[in-house]
């Protein structure tokens, strides 16, 4: 060879290095240049792309009431502007309810103090502890010199509160703008995604879209009936029960029972009972009475036969999906976490063959296996009186 490489070897250059090597060190340092790059845009998009996962999720769950109104005649624009107009009238009802709600218990707490400070005072003398006026007077005095400490903290911190407040708008507002535009817009925009595919993976990824579609929108779709009418009978029930700020606890409940996933049904009786309790200790136990038998209602009349078709999710998987979401993107990543987990889910079914399961004792309940060794011995207790002569002619027959 002209440069001197011996036969199957790489050639090389005048100082014995083969040429590919330097085009290799070239390569990898372009490579680790460009995923640096890449990671630090990220890294500063990470809010916006975040923002962007948010409105597109909900455009997801916005889609299948566009396509009603549209079906109807409607614009896709116009539909999308009455679901938002909706939306923000039943947040402002909401949040202009609970207002007064926490101002008047807020209110209420500090006109019963006194009395809950002579019931504990007595409640420690008969057990030997000194609560005397002049030590329940020192105690106050402290602690107003702390709250003053805490009021010129809280002065000092006001300025990056109304920061983080208009910050949090700002998001809100770019997430609202996302979710419009890919809701109105979106068969022109899957339209212009689906171009860049062949015709094959077209269709699989439309089916996709409408597997998430599906799961996502008729979660949230019946979500959004059953918070309706658990707040309306919840309205109905604190009213004649005499709770004060009826509509707003109902509301509370409504929402809350049904979008906070896992713990929500919880969360959302607690502000009832505890300001019924607050009322009265029998309007309290009242509050409780219904809870726990709307809450059995609910789950099994209610439920299972408004979300047979969205939510087929175990309990626990439910439970994972909303703790793994919260813990990537707080509120709204739990909110997202269980329609996410069940379109997974959808997919993956389509995909995945099913087979039959050997017997074991490890796939069987115990106590289905008892229940059919016990059931063949009942039926034969009972053909025996009906086959006596049988059952003889049978003994005669095998001492023959």
């Amino acid at each position: 060879m002209q440069d001197g490489s011996p036969p199957g070897r790489a050639p090389t250059d005048r100082h014995g290095m083969p040429r590919w090597i330097p085009r290799l060190i070239v390569m990898v340092a372009l490579a680790a240049v460009g995923l640096f790059a890449a990671f630090h845009v990220l890294r500063a998009l990470r809010t916006l792309l975040v923002l962007i996962l948010i409105s597109a999720f909900l455009s997801i769950a916005l889609e299948p009431g566009v396509n009603f109104l549209s079906r109807k005649g409607w614009r896709r624009g116009w539909a999308t502007g009455l679901i938002f107009l909706v939306m923000v009238l039943v947040v402002g009802l909401f949040i202009g309810l609970m207002v007064p709600l926490v101002v008047d218990q807020v209110a209420r707490f500090v006109t019963k103090l006194p009395g809950y400070v002579d019931e504990v005072a007595g409640l420690a003398e008969r057990f030997g502890i000194d609560f005397s006026s002049e030590r329940l007077r020192q105690a106050l005095t402290n602690v107003d010199a702390d709250l003053q400490r805490f009021a010129g903290d809280i002065a000092g911190g006001i300025f990056g509160v109304g920061t983080a407040l208009l910050g949090t708008m700002a998001q809100m507002l770019t997430v609202a703008l996302f979710t419009f535009y890919m809701t109105a817009d979106g068969p022109r925009l899957r339209r212009v995604l689906l171009s860049a595919l062949p015709a094959a993976r077209q269709r699989e990824v439309l089916w996709a879209v409408e597997v998430a579609i599906d799961r996502t929108g008729g979660y949230f779709y019946s979500r959004a009936l059953l918070a309706g009418i658990s707040a309306s009978v919840a309205w109905a029930a604190f009213t004649i029960i005499g709770v004060p700020f009826p509509l707003a606890l109902a509301l509370w409940m409504g929402l809350v029972s049904q979008f906070v996933p896992v713990l929500g049904t919880y969360i959302g009786g607690v502000l009832p009972l505890a300001v019924a309790l607050i009322e009265s200790p029998p309007k309290g136990l009242a509050v409780l009475g219904y809870v726990l038998v709307y809450q059995g209602i609910e789950n099994y009349l209610l439920a299972p036969r408004i979300t047979a078709r969205t939510m087929e999710l175990h309990p626990a998987v439910a439970f994972g999906a909303a703790f793994a979401g919260a813990s990537l993107l707080g509120v709204p990543g739990a909110l997202m976490g269980l329609p996410l987990a069940a379109t997974i889910q959808a997919l993956i079914g389509a995909y995945l063959r099913r087979h039959e399961v050997v017997e074991s004792p490890l796939t069987v309940d115990p106590r289905a296996v008892a229940a059919r060794t016990v059931a063949p011995n009942e039926g034969t207790e009972e053909a025996a009186p009906a086959g006596e002569p049988g059952a003889g002619s049978g003994e005669g027959e095998a001492g023959g």
